[in-house]
Order: structure tokens, then C-alpha cells, then sequence
């Protein structure tokens, strides 16, 4: 039962996490802490790293606090509230660096509908080099239009390979 409520914790917080990556890139990285984030939105801004890069802090710094302070009380709930932070951590990385912005060179041909629809939403977020004006601010969870956009862009595809 306690396998359950520790994994019901974990998924649940992952969930929560994309709607506060949401408000948090909304209102911080376009609002009062654009500085950091402005690089990002660049074409080319001359590094692998950018400034953008320091908001991982916003959930690594709690994620770990949360996992060693529950560690080291015996396993308390915020553990595994921990844990789906970093669970997210490790999914943001994975789809927006590695798959959307493709900063490793792996998965850059996808077929994939939801692939292909992720990274049309965030091309329009990065349409607008200004914090004003945005849209698409969420990762994972994102807008149906993109994904008619999306099919119509893997027919599109198809048929170039044909």
C-alpha cells in the first residue's frame, strides 16, 4: 500500500510540476527575470550554455532538499514530492533540450505526432524574441491546434519520402 501512496505522490507532483513550469515561465523567465531568459530566445547567442540554463536551479535546489531532508526522516512523504520533481527535471531536459531545441544531436528526424507537435509549439513560443507577446509556455501538456498543425506536417512529410 505504501509502494502506491509513494507513487501516486510522485506522479501526482510530476503533473503539478508542468502547470508551475507553466506559471513560472508565464510570469518569471517573461516577466521580472527576462535577463536570464532573453538568451534563450536568441537565434544564436555565441555558447552551448546559456543564462536560461540557471532556472533549473528553481527545481533541482527543492528537489534535492526535499529528497535528503525526507531521507533523513525516515522517508517522509516529501521524499517522493522530491522525486517527481526530479522525475520532471529529468523529462524537461529530455524533451525540450534533446528533443525541441535538439542540443544533442539524437532523435532530430521524428515522425512522431506528439514530437511533432511539441516542437511546433515552442517554435511559436520562440516566434517572439521579446517577453511580450508569447504563447505556449508549458512543456508537455500543449494545445490541440498544434497538433492538427502537426498532421498536417507529417502528411507533408510522408509524401516527400514517397
Amino acid at each position: 500500500m505504501q509502494i502506491a501512496i509513494n507513487t501516486s505522490i510522485v506522479l501526482l507532483t510530476f503533473v503539478l510540476t508542468e502547470f508551475s513550469a507553466w506559471a513560472n515561465h508565464k510570469y518569471i523567465m517573461h516577466g521580472g527575470m527576462w535577463f536570464f531568459h532573453a538568451d534563450h530566445h536568441k537565434k544564436d547567442h555565441g555558447s552551448w550554455f546559456e543564462r536560461n540554463d540557471i532556472f533549473f536551479l528553481m527545481y533541482a535546489i527543492p528537489s534535492w532538499l526535499c529528497i535528503m531532508l525526507g531521507m533523513m526522516n525516515g522517508y517522509a512523504w516529501y521524499t517522493w514530492v522530491g522525486f517527481g520533481i526530479a522525475l520532471y527535471g529529468a523529462a524537461y531536459f529530455f524533451v525540450h533540450d534533446v528533443i525541441i531545441h535538439q542540443r544533442f544531436k539524437i532523435l532530430t528526424h521524428s515522425t512522431n505526432l506528439y514530437v511533432l507537435a511539441l516542437r511546433r509549439a515552442h517554435k511559436m513560443h520562440h516566434k517572439h524574441l521579446g517577453k511580450e507577446h508569447g504563447e505556449s509556455f508549458g512543456m508537455l501538456f500543449i494545445k490541440r491546434k498544434y497538433f492538427a498543425e502537426a498532421r498536417k506536417l507529417k502528411q507533408v512529410q510522408l509524401t516527400l519520402k514517397k
